[in-house]
């Protein structure tokens, strides 16, 4: 079983970017992960380092409590943190929020993250491709289509429900989109297809409503 990382090195992980997984450390810290597999640096100048996907699943586990008061600090520890505009993380908005932030900072945000996400695709995909999804999207499906949304400027849906929601669903590698009306589906549809997704219009056989399933496109 693979060691986990020392503390010095879970802060190196832990201080990513959100998105493109980049890394900021010492070349010693920076090269220790390479060599366990959390991150790889970049051929192209500035030949900077990124997270791999492992190196990804170790930033969003929880740190290893110590046998010093671990028992209250496991109880304390919510299984998963919210994806909350106040956790100085940037996460998509991906429908319901109770204050969805829509100012100018927002939409700079969500532009760089936009635009960190195609960056990844680029350097991660086998032949360089940004049309289709990467990786990360595939392991990240409710966050990296919300950010799609987001970025063509789409409305998330508030506490009144009105705009897009992206949920997860039981199939493999496929969210629903769910929209008040036809036209906000339509619209989020033709946004997902242009970013490399596989979208379907499906009914629910319950409430009769229409909702989107889109899948990341693999050619």
């Amino acid at each position: 079983m693979t060691r986990p990382p020392t503390a010095a090195q879970r802060r190196v992980i832990d201080a990513a970017d959100p998105v493109t997984g980049r890394l900021k450390g010492s070349q010693a810290q920076l090269a220790a992960l390479v060599g366990r597999g959390l991150a790889f640096r970049h051929p192209r100048p500035p030949h900077d380092h990124f997270l791999t996907p492992a190196g990804h699943r170790i930033r969003e586990r929880a740190p290893e409590p110590s046998a010093a008061g671990s028992g209250a600090a496991s109880a304390a520890r919510p299984p998963e943190a919210p994806e909350a505009a106040d956790t100085g993380v940037f996460a998509a908005r991906v429908g319901g929020e109770e204050r969805p932030d829509t100012g100018p900072s927002r939409a700079r945000e969500v532009h760089s993250a936009w635009q960190g996400l195609l960056e990844l695709r680029r350097m991660t995909n086998p032949d360089g491709a940004v049309d289709r999804p990467c990786g990360w999207e595939r392991t990240h499906l409710v966050r990296a289509a919300a950010l799609a949304l987001e970025a063509a400027g789409h409305r998330p849906a508030g506490p009144d429900g009105d705009g897009y929601r992206v949920r997860a669903t039981p199939q493999p590698e496929a969210i629903a989109v769910h929209g008040p009306d036809d036209e906000t589906l339509r619209g989020c549809s033709a946004t997902l297809e242009e970013a490399g997704w596989q979208v379907g219009e499906h009914t629910d056989p319950r409430t009769r409503s229409r909702y989107l399933l889109a899948s990341p496109r693999r050619v």
